[in-house]
């Protein structure tokens, strides 16, 4: 075994093992500013459930803000999937493995079921191998497919560090300012023609990039 797959496969074992408790703490240290928080406190008031979307890149502070039993989560069959999936399962999330690119309409489908029995469904739309910041179908066709609302969520951090990696993953330093900014809701008619629905998630791609700009302004 070369020393390179050694190293990887110890920082995997490790990960493994200790990468939940090392996140859990991370993200406890965080002074976190929300947004139009006002539209999550209406929906869980009136026991609404609804389609979370947020990038790839950002997503490590909403999957943990978001840890709920009335929560359904979707990752990708891959490797660091695997580890995803340990992580949100520990933060009480339903895992629903699957994405474009491997058991994608199994995971829609899977995704709506949930849907439709009350959870709300967490995605990152532009995972999980890119292209970065491009919005896919995923979350505008199952809040088309349910009626139940879209919520696009920006994150920043104050004092982050990126990963050379597709996504420029975001790893916030301890103690450091967090602020997530969610949008008002977008509904989906059903009976959208595939082009009107095609218009929708370009509008989402637009509207998600300009909550990501209002959640990395900390002047």
């Amino acid at each position: 075994m070369s020393l390179k797959k050694s190293k990887q496969g110890l920082l995997r074992f490790l990960g493994y093992h200790f990468l939940y408790y090392i996140l859990t703490i991370l993200c406890k240290s965080l002074k976190i500013v929300r947004q139009n928080n006002e539209v999550i406190e209406t929906l869980n008031k009136n026991n609404q459930n609804y389609v979370l979307a947020f990038w790839h890149g950002t997503m490590l502070l909403p999957w943990y803000l978001h840890g709920s039993k009335n929560f359904a989560a979707l990752t990708s069959k891959s490797k660091d999937g695997d580890l995803l999936a340990k992580i949100l399962k520990k933060w009480k999330y339903k895992v629903i493995r699957g994405s474009s690119s491997t058991g994608g309409d199994v995971a829609l489908g899977i995704m709506v079921d949930y849907a439709k029995n009350k959870y709300s469904v967490a995605i990152t739309p532009d995972g999980p191998r890119g292209p970065r910041h491009n919005f896919k179908a995923g979350a505008v066709v199952t809040a088309k497919k349910t009626g139940i609302p879209l919520i696009l969520a920006g994150v920043g951090f104050k004092r982050k560090k990126f990963l050379s990696n597709w996504d420029k993953f975001e790893i916030p330093y301890f103690f450091t300012t967090a602020k997530i900014v969610y949008s008002d809701p977008v509904y989906v008619n059903r009976k959208l023609t595939f082009e009107e629905t095609s218009a929708v998630i370009f509008s989402c791609n637009a509207e998600l990039n300009k909550l990501q700009e209002q959640a990395q302004n900390f002047s």
